[in-house]
């Protein structure tokens, strides 16, 4: 039983490492020991410094979501293995629903967090379009953003998500004049 595991992981590790040569770049879980540089892990901030080139569509993240995200996000995000992304009820009540359009602050964070963990077997192997691509499908499950929408640097980062007063910004995006 330990070997199969051992193989399983093994073969993901090559899987993945095979993915990023393909793009041309080592992954950062490939960086184990070297230091980090902005190329290797960008930092994206929430006024959209640090966002890569490209665009994606509310339509290219539907196709991508169903390929490579229904099966733990669900169908239209609402549920799975990998817990739901849509919906939007309210955060002070026993439960809260912590989904993407009530939960968090930022639609460059919602980027941020696509490109650096999904899809979990292998991160950071989105390429920028992909990202926004998929940001804007998850945007638009959760009402954010229309079926139509185009999301790049610019727009992702002018964004208003719902819930964004709900948050207190830490006292570093204070002081540097984040809102």
């Amino acid at each position: 039983m330990c070997m199969r595991r051992l193989a399983l992981v093994a073969a993901l590790t090559l899987s993945a490492s095979a993915h990023a040569a393909d793009l041309g770049r080592e992954l950062p879980h490939t960086l184990l020991g070297k230091p980090l540089t902005a190329a290797t892990a960008p930092t994206i901030w929430p006024d959209g410094r640090g966002l890569p080139a490209g665009q994606g569509s509310v339509a290219m993240g539907e196709r991508l979501y169903t390929e490579r995200c229904q099966a733990c996000h669900g169908e239209r995000g609402t549920g799975g293995s990998g817990g739901h992304l849509a919906g939007r009820s309210r955060l002070d009540g026993p439960d809260p629903d912590r989904t993407v359009a009530n939960y968090w602050p930022y639609a460059t964070t919602v980027f941020d967090y696509i490109r650096r963990a999904m899809p979990p077997q292998a991160p950071w192997s989105l390429t920028a379009e992909e990202t926004y691509a998929l940001t804007a499908y998850v945007l638009h499950l959760g009402g954010v953003l229309p079926a139509e929408a185009l999301l790049d640097a610019r727009s992702v980062s002018a964004l208003r998500m719902p819930n964004r007063e709900g948050f207190v910004p830490a006292p570093e995006a204070r002081a540097a004049g984040v809102r």
